[in-house]
């Protein structure tokens, strides 16, 4: 079991501490990491099964809905969620949370003075399917300012939070949209190496999308190896 994952490739994910995201400093580890022999909890586990999802839990659009739809651009993000050797993870659980069309979340620590959406959640989870492929629909997230600078902007984004097959696949990382304008801009996408940072936006799909309703987006997740994802601070 221990020789069924590659080690992670740390050179395609951001420093634990990066100057120019003013917070790591704060919270990143200033002493070695201390490596820690794996064991069968880390090996296996955890099973989401079907059961855990209600009907409406990836649609964002409606899991929030009180009395209308929410405001802003309707899309649909769908992908595969694969292992180091390219296969699809099925039954694994993914989750997201991101910012209304306003660029503002329902949470008391945001203050941002853009407006709240009575109709939109702002979170989402699903199961893959037996290829690994998931969907979501939701409303494309809006900028928002942050306080790492003088005139921070964050640029349009969605959290993921993905398990895998075990705990040593674990992963949180950001979905961007192409073409968005503060990627230069942005401490948190410029900390990863320059190589990996395009494995972190989606890519637009005239397939997925669905005629006079939504744009569709793709964004496949790798979990471990020379290909995955890198990490989201």
């Amino acid at each position: 079991m221990t020789d069924s994952f590659a080690p992670r490739d740390w050179s395609s994910h951001p420093r634990y501490i990066e100057p120019i995201y003013r917070s790591t400093p704060l919270r990143g580890p200033t002493k070695p990491l201390i490596p820690i022999r794996q064991s069968l909890s880390e090996l296996t586990g955890p099973v989401y099964g079907q059961d855990c999802l209600g009907p409406l839990d990836a649609d964002l659009t409606r899991n929030g809905m009180k009395s209308a739809e929410p405001l802003g651009e309707r899309i649909i993000v769908t992908g595969r969620i694969l292992d180091e050797d390219s296969r699809g993870i099925a039954n694994t659980l993914v989750e997201v949370w991101q910012a209304n069309s306003s660029g503002r979340y329902i949470h008391v620590v945001d203050q941002h003075p853009a407006p709240l959406d009575p109709n939109f959640f702002g979170g989402g989870r699903c199961v893959t399917d037996a290829h690994g492929r998931y969907r979501f629909m939701t409303i494309k997230p809006g900028a928002y300012p942050w306080g790492n600078h003088p005139n921070a902007w964050r640029p349009q984004h969605i959290h993921f939070s993905l398990f895998g097959p075990s705990f040593v696949t674990r992963l949180v990382t950001q979905m961007y949209f192409p073409g968005d304008p503060l990627f230069a801009l942005d401490p948190i996408y410029q900390s990863a190496p320059a190589a990996a940072r395009e494995r972190m936006v989606a890519k637009f799909s005239i397939d997925v999308t669905e005629p006079d309703f939504a744009l569709g987006y793709v964004f496949d997740i790798v979990l471990r190896g020379h290909n995955a994802t890198r990490m989201g601070h």
